[in-house]
């Protein structure tokens, strides 16, 4: 055994490792989990640390992400570094995750599937977030990083980790996650665990079949059609979860393979097809997933927009923890920011990027094409934006505001005939949509119809464990939604080279 030291913003602490362990998979043991967007290959760079002592030679990866500087720093990747003896650690990032936890929903009658306690969970590709009720009401909420993000930034490297052998250790990863967030509440409320008796778990379609174990293969190929769409109940004992086994927990239905259980919460949450209006909904993630309500039916397709607006792909991206640059703006002619936390600025995330496309398209920086006039914009020491990540903005972009055109056209509507556009999940949380519309992510036409709405995936998965009879209501909604396949629609095709321009 070989002792290591570990020094974080919250002290130091000192444990015993196994000889010849990954440092990654020693730091997440140990609760301190590192960003692995590429999966742990040692291509994106994320998941740097100081390190010294008895440790791997450096690999071909980190020689090539790692610069000369971050060298005689002892910087090393943790996804690529193996402890070999006695070593010392130094984690200096972010300690504190900007997650949304809450998100607009609409009263419901009290009828719960709870008798004592009961929580709702949305599993999203990149956090998770919780929320605890008893009769009186909500008792707490709690939020976490999803742990599957060693495994890729995405769902498709996920699915692909899955195929290749992997789907019970992403299974586990994912039903520890929903076990530490079920005791987390519990602590916060000043309840215990055993007291829970109903469980509803929401998340994409994706996520869903990692945790249940459910076979990934039809999300990997077209035509991706899938026999499983839940909307059913199974126990916590099923799941693996930390409460009584037979606990009962139900899963929302999914709408289509890359439209999820999710999108049905959120579209219950938002009462969008209560009303006669035509109505868009858009929630921006890795996956971006679309709805469009018109005339009594609902419409839904989803485009894969890539982590850009989770900033995991970008050269200084990283979630919105403390020290991530969040807001950008102009002032005297200079670009000015804003960390959350205050802290020295370490990197940007999603909202911070949309704000920096916006101010260097208004300061002539950036032109239409995406062209960047510098080989780089300096934000902040060590935190830079480059052309590549522009192209990358630009993908993403692309991919959200074609789908919305595409579905626009499906219909024959104009921009003046939506009558609401609501933005869901945690990036539609955080973003200027004076940003999003200035580098036209979302139609401008539409920013004065455009409004957040924040975790309502969260939100209506609450409101299921709360209202009984919502659950027929939103296996109906479900069920009546019509999908439609954006990589074979030619419109799509078309609008996804000229939606490229800012």
């Amino acid at each position: 055994m070989a002792s290591l030291i570990l020094h974080t913003p919250r002290g130091d602490t000192a444990f015993s490792v196994e000889e010849g362990a990954l440092l990654a998979d020693v730091l997440l043991a140990h609760g301190h989990p590192t960003d692995r967007p590429c999966g742990g290959i040692g291509r994106c760079g994320k998941c740097r640390v100081r390190a010294t002592g008895a440790l791997s030679a450096l690999t071909d990866g980190e020689r090539t992400c790692l610069s000369a500087e971050d060298l005689a720093r002892s910087v090393r990747l943790a996804c690529c570094t193996r402890v070999l003896g006695d070593v010392q650690v130094w984690m200096d990032g972010a300690v504190s995750h900007q997650i949304r936890t809450d998100g607009i929903a609409r009263e419901v009658e009290p009828d719960p599937l709870f008798s004592a306690l009961g929580a709702a969970v949305d599993i999203g590709t990149t956090t998770l977030a919780a929320q605890l009720y008893d009769t009186q009401g909500r008792q707490a909420t709690a939020a976490a990083p999803n742990s599957q993000g060693r495994y890729g930034a995405d769902v498709i490297s996920r699915i692909g980790r899955a195929l290749e052998g992997e789907a019970a250790a992403l299974a586990a990863c994912i039903r520890e996650d929903v076990s530490r967030l079920l005791t987390e509440l519990c602590r916060r409320a000043g309840r215990r665990v055993e007291d829970i008796d109903a469980l509803v778990i929401t998340g994409n379609t994706a996520m869903l079949y990692l945790l249940t174990g459910e076979s990934v293969a039809p999300l990997a190929a077209a035509p991706f059609r899938i026999e499983e769409r839940y909307g059913r109940t199974v126990t916590a004992g099923e799941l693996g979860l930390c409460c009584r086994s037979d606990v009962p927990v139900y899963l929302p239905r999914c709408m289509a393979a890359f439209v999820g259980a999710d999108i049905t919460t959120a579209q219950l949450a938002s009462g969008l097809c209560d009303t006669d209006a035509t109505s868009l909904l858009a929630d921006i993630g890795t996956n971006g997933e679309l709805t469009l309500w018109h005339k009594g039916a609902l419409t839904v397709c989803s485009t894969a927009a890539g982590p850009a607006f989770e900033a995991a792909n970008l050269s200084c991206g990283m979630q919105g923890v403390d020290g991530a640059i969040d807001r950008v703006w102009i002032e005297e002619g200079r670009l000015c920011i804003h960390t959350i936390g205050d802290r020295p600025a370490a990197g940007i995330c999603g909202s911070g990027v949309a704000d920096l496309v916006a101010c260097l398209l208004r300061q002539g920086r950036l032109d239409e094409t995406g062209y960047l006039e510098e080989e780089q914009v300096t934000l902040a020491p060590g935190v830079t934006f480059t052309q590549e990540d522009v192209r990358q903005v630009q993908l993403a972009k692309s991919a959200i505001r074609s789908g919305i055109e595409t579905l626009l056209h499906q219909h024959g509507l104009s921009y003046e005939q939506v009558d609401r556009f609501a933005i869901a999940g945690g990036f539609g949380s955080y973003v200027s949509l004076g940003s999003a519309a200035a580098m036209g992510l979302i139609p401008p036409a539409l920013a004065d119809r455009c409004h957040s709405i924040g975790n309502a995936a969260l939100a209506g998965a609450a409101m299921l464990l709360c209202s009984r009879p919502l659950l027929a209501d939103s296996v109906a909604v479900a069920d009546g939604a019509t999908s439609m396949e954006l990589a074979t629609n030619s419109y799509f095709i078309e609008q996804y080279m000229e939606q490229m321009m800012f």
